[in-house]
This record gives structure tokens, C-alpha cells and sequence, in this order.
């Protein structure tokens, strides 16, 4: 039982029954009926101060926001169901936003097991590679980014951007990092996106003998070297104030440049202060 709609009921029935009787119809302790009614502030109060809340922030924010929001800002303690079922009787709700969709019409959808498990160091070339795609909101129209590395000297084998984010653009990534490599029973770790869940991108790694490896659903550090890799590449190459500004032409220059220098010319400590390409090169 809300209070406030408890405290309304007992007003308005209180000249007809007695508020011992009340408070035994509905299972409530007559004491705390007095301590709700003796709070210092009345139901309308607090109902004007959730419509005062959700009106200021457009709507946006949900019932758990506003109960924090009121204990914050008017030192008013008050249950989240309270706050959702005022919430509710005023219309308040806050706009939902739209799930993103995590499949492709039509595609069979393949969640594999996480083999990786964040052992994120490597004995040799090819045993463990690491996959992602993130965006590159600077251009003219929004471009995505591949990306394969090896974790075994953090190497960008290859990369591929493009305007759609659909699985031909994790497979061109994949037959790129392929070429030329003995890649038998790597590992390639992903998160589960719904081009790498597809099929024929789970039908590519088995063809060339790959162990396909997954994040757990929503957890971003089972590929935090990945992760990491993309966020360096813009906040290195990329001012925020790029965003937006840039030709798509720029942008992928810019893209190409900094891979360029991180394979070839960014020193890592993990490797003895060896870029990725000197490293594999003298190891062998």
C-alpha cells in the first residue's frame, strides 16, 4: 500500500469508520498509519515534487533516478515503488530507449563459449587474436571500423572500414588477417555481435581451422585489449571537435596513418620497448 493513497483513504472515510478499523481492513499497524501522516510532507507535496523532477529532466529518466533525485535534493527518504506507482497515476514514465538489435533476419545465430577467459598474453604468432568493430563518427556520413589483432606483440593483422556494419565487414577482416598466416587453431576472440554470430562468419573460421572465442554478454573487459586499441586510435588520431567535420576520405587516412605508426612505430613496455613489427621480427 502506498502511503499517501493510504492516508487519503483513511480522510476520506475517517467521519464513517474508525482508523483502528481501517488500518485492521488493510493489514496496517495503526502506529505506522500516525508515522506516515506525520511525516512533514503531505502526499500531494511529494507528488508535486516527482511531477517537478520528471517535468525538468523531459522525461527522461526513470523511478529509481527520481527516488534518488528526492533523497538528494529534498532530504525525502521514500520507497522506488512508491516513487513508480506515482509515477504511473501521473503519467511520468520515462521514455524507453529501443533495444539494439542483436541478429540479422534470416541468419542462424551462433553463441560460442569464451575461451580466451582475459589470458591476454600470447607464447607465439597466431595462437590468440582478438576482433572488434567500433565507430568513427567523423566523417561525412558514419564510417565503422574492423579491427584483428594479435595479442601476441598487439600487431594489427589487418582492418577493414566501411559504411555498413553488417558481416561482410568482419569477414573481410577475417580473410585479410588470413592471408599468408598459419592461423590452424587459433583462437579468435569476439564479443557477440550479430556478425560474428552469424553462420557464415562462424562457417569461415571452422573452414580455416580457427577457434572462434566470445565475451560474455554485456561485459566489455572479456576484450579489453581490443577495446582499448580503438579508444587509443581516437582520442590519438581524433579530436572531438573532429566530429562530424572531416571528409570520409580524411577519415580513412587518418585511419591508415595511425595504423601505420602503431605497428611500426609506437613502442610498447610489454614488449620491451619494441613496436609490434620489431618485436615479431627479431622474435624470429
Amino acid at each position: 500500500m502506498v502511503p499517501e493513497v493510504f492516508i487519503q483513504i483513511v480522510e476520506s472515510f475517517k467521519h464513517k469508520y474508525t482508523v483502528k478499523a481501517m488500518c485492521k481492513c488493510f493489514g496496517i499497524a495503526k502506529a505506522t498509519y500516525y508515522r506516515w501522516r506525520g511525516k512533514s510532507w503531505g502526499p500531494s507535496e511529494l507528488e508535486k515534487k516527482i511531477i517537478d523532477i520528471c517535468e525538468n529532466l523531459k522525461f527522461r529518466i526513470g523511478h529509481r533516478m527520481v527516488r534518488d533525485l528526492l533523497r538528494k535534493e529534498h532530504q525525502i527518504k521514500v520507497n522506488r515503488n512508491t516513487v513508480q506507482k506515482i509515477m504511473q497515476k501521473f503519467n511520468l514514465q520515462c521514455q524507453v530507449k529501443p533495444k539494439r538489435q542483436n541478429y540479422i533476419a534470416g541468419e542462424s545465430k551462433v553463441v560460442v563459449p569464451n575461451y580466451l577467459d582475459r589470458q591476454f598474453n600470447a607464447s607465439k604468432p597466431n595462437e590468440k587474436w582478438v576482433t572488434d568493430i567500433t565507430y568513427l563518427p567523423y566523417g561525412e556520413k558514419m564510417l565503422y571500423l574492423s579491427t584483428i589483432m594479435d595479442l601476441y606483440n598487439n600487431e594489427v593483422l589487418a582492418y577493414t572500414i566501411s559504411d555498413k556494419q553488417d558481416k561482410s565487414l568482419v569477414l573481410d577482416t577475417l580473410k585479410r588477417a588470413c592471408e599468408g598466416r598459419d592461423v590452424y587453431e587459433c583462437i579468435l576472440h569476439s564479443d557477440q555481435g550479430s556478425q560474428y554470430t552469424s553462420y557464415e562468419y562462424q562457417a569461415e573460421a571452422e573452414k580455416r581451422g580457427i577457434i572462434t572465442s566470445m565475451s560474455r554478454r554485456g561485459n566489455c573487459f572479456d576484450n579489453a585489449v581490443i577495446e582499448s586499441f580503438h579508444s587509443s586510435l581516437k582520442s590519438e588520431e581524433f579530436s572531438p571537435l573532429c566530429r562530424g567535420k572531416l571528409t570520409n576520405h580524411t577519415v580513412r587516412e587518418k585511419v591508415e596513418s595511425y595504423m601505420y605508426y602503431y605497428n611500426y612505430c609506437r613502442p610498447f613496455s610489454k614488449l620491451n620497448c619494441q613496436t609490434p613489427i620489431e618485436f615479431r621480427v627479431l622474435a624470429a
